[in-house]
């Protein structure tokens, strides 16, 4: 099974707040929501196809910060819309060191120790990764990322936090596919290759 990243990503790396200004303002982050106007139809195809493994049986992993995030956005804010059913339903594994169990929403899991806890998740389950950005540098630190689907948008902001930070270990990567959107974006696809290769 696999774990998989869906990012939105700058070419210059910026990962922080693509979809809402107040998204995510740490570190003085004014530029939130940069992705918006370059979302297309192809972009939404390629995440809701990753997505829908973690809904088919598998699930998400997700950070804190994400979490509680995309629990305001849809259990709190559209409690009656089909994709806040589908996440409540969907287990949800949670990254944190400051949350405590039981967990807010429905079906969600507790991980103290995802690097320990993630690799016995993914022996039956494909997992997918949305934001989050500390917790898929532990997890590529720790080799237990499978695959990344990144919306690589044509923008260079200069400022926020990136996917790989500086200081981040030699990893290589193989394309597996690559397409246009109609907005400049490119959807890629990329496989964690064998580190000692």
């Amino acid at each position: 099974m696999t774990v998989t990243v869906i990012s939105g990503v700058t070419l210059d790396g910026v990962v922080q707040a693509p979809a809402r200004p107040e998204e995510d303002t740490r570190d003085g982050f004014t530029r939130g929501g940069w992705a918006v106007p370059y979302g297309d139809e192809a972009a939404t195809a390629a995440w809701g196809e990753v997505i829908a493994r973690a809904t088919a049986g598998g699930g998400f992993l997700l950070g804190r910060r994400t979490y509680l995030g995309i629990m305001e956005a849809w259990l709190k804010r559209a409690p009656d819309h089909r994709y806040t059913a589908t996440l409540t339903r969907t287990p949800k594994y949670v990254a944190s060191t400051t949350l405590t169990e039981p967990l807010p929403w429905e079906n969600s899991i507790l991980l103290t120790d995802p690097v320990q806890q993630v690799p016995g998740l993914r022996r039956d389950k494909d997992l997918v990764i949305m934001g989050s950005g500390a917790l898929i540098q532990s997890l590529s630190r720790a080799g237990l990322i499978d695959e990344y689907l990144l919306t690589i948008t044509p923008l260079v902001l200069g400022e926020g936090r990136r996917l790989f930070p500086p200081g981040f270990p030699y990893t290589k990567l193989t394309l597996t596919s690559a397409k246009p959107s109609t907005t400049g974006v490119i959807i890629a696809t990329y496989r964690s290759a064998d580190p000692h290769d």
